[in-house]
């Protein structure tokens, strides 16, 4: 071979080295924190984060090749709450999901500068997560539970489904968004005649308590509003109500499934889909503040009818005609 030709072989092979290096170079590994709660054997949140695991998976990114998740769980207590956020923090993630108002905020004091995208949080604004809804400014974003005015569709189902009811008592949390929750339900109340007040406990106890005090008075109901307090106690909240035979709303369907009478909400497994958005977009280089705080798109009416039987209510034709769930 002369020369000329082997430098020329030898300069066609070296411009094609990078690019067989490059091609053998495994994925850069990129790291997802997930903060949520209540627990990590719970089959809701299992299925909420295999919702979110699955849109990211649509979007190019699984786990073990181009990305790693490290989550935490938040059962509900501060101490631990807190505890947990640091430690997540400090694994240093490219982008952090975080799960509800309780979560977000001890997640925000832990950092200002890791981007997170949140789910089920129903005031960001107020709780001083964002700066607005439409420019967040800072390094959260994500997707709010469900507008104020919502909670005023709460009673007014309570009275469709339960008409005899001229009291009810509003389960809150005061600390996070239970307040505004209260607020839109008492400013419909007077149209629809019924007489509302709040109830703030802080644990199961003082929740047993509550409803048993409010229990013993006749033509009463019960709102459940959300919060993670509500989440946590859900089982006994379920029961307690069956108990006292007290028609009851919840803001979401799993409290249904469990042996509430009926539920209206945002679906919570669409908002976890969508957050897979948001944190692709953001693990691509976007920034949180950049990216709007959107609402829930799409909503949903659930009723036990076994439970409707048990508190001896008659079920009207129109509600079940726009239910989008009936536990038989």
């Amino acid at each position: 071979m002369k020369r000329r030709e082997f430098i020329t072989l030898l300069g066609g092979a070296a411009a094609t080295w990078p690019l067989a290096a490059r091609a053998q170079q495994p994925e850069r590994m990129r790291r997802i924190g997930v903060f949520i709660n209540p627990v990590a054997d719970d089959p809701v949140t299992q299925a909420r984060l295999a919702a979110f695991v699955e849109g990211l998976q649509r979007l190019g990114w699984t786990e073990g090749r181009n990305v790693r998740i490290d989550t935490r769980w938040s059962a509900g207590n501060p101490d631990d709450t807190r505890k947990s956020a640091a430690e997540l923090v400090a694994l240093a993630p490219d982008v952090i999901l975080v799960n509800g108002s309780a979560a977000a905020g001890p997640l925000l004091q832990a950092t200002r500068t890791v981007p997170i995208v949140f789910v089920n949080v129903v005031d960001p604004v107020g709780a001083g997560f964002v700066k607005s809804l439409s420019r967040p400014d800072g390094n959260a974003t994500g997707f709010i539970s469900f507008e104020y005015g919502l909670s005023g569709k709460w009673l007014e189902l309570l009275k469709e489904i339960a008409p005899r009811v001229t009291r009810a008592a509003v389960i809150r949390d005061p600390l996070t968004s239970g307040t505004g929750q209260f607020g839109a339900i008492q400013a419909v109340a007077p149209s629809f005649g019924v007489e509302v007040s709040p109830v703030d406990p802080r644990d199961a106890g003082e929740i047993e308590r509550a409803i048993t005090a409010f229990a013993r008075s006749a033509t009463g109901g019960l709102i459940v509003t959300g919060s993670s307090l509500a989440v946590v106690h859900r089982n006994l909240i379920v029961t307690l109500a069956a108990r006292h035979k007290l028609p009851t709303v919840y803001w979401d369907r799993t409290h249904v499934t469990l042996g509430g009478l009926l539920a209206y909400g945002p679906d919570r497994i669409d908002q976890y889909r969508r957050a897979a958005s948001y944190v692709d977009r953001i693990l691509k280089g976007e920034r949180p503040d950049d990216l709007p705080v959107q609402a829930p798109t799409k909503y949903e009416l659930v009723i036990n009818l076994k439970t409707a039987k048990a508190l001896g209510l008659d079920v009207p034709a129109t509600l079940l005609a726009r239910a989008d769930e009936v536990i038989e």
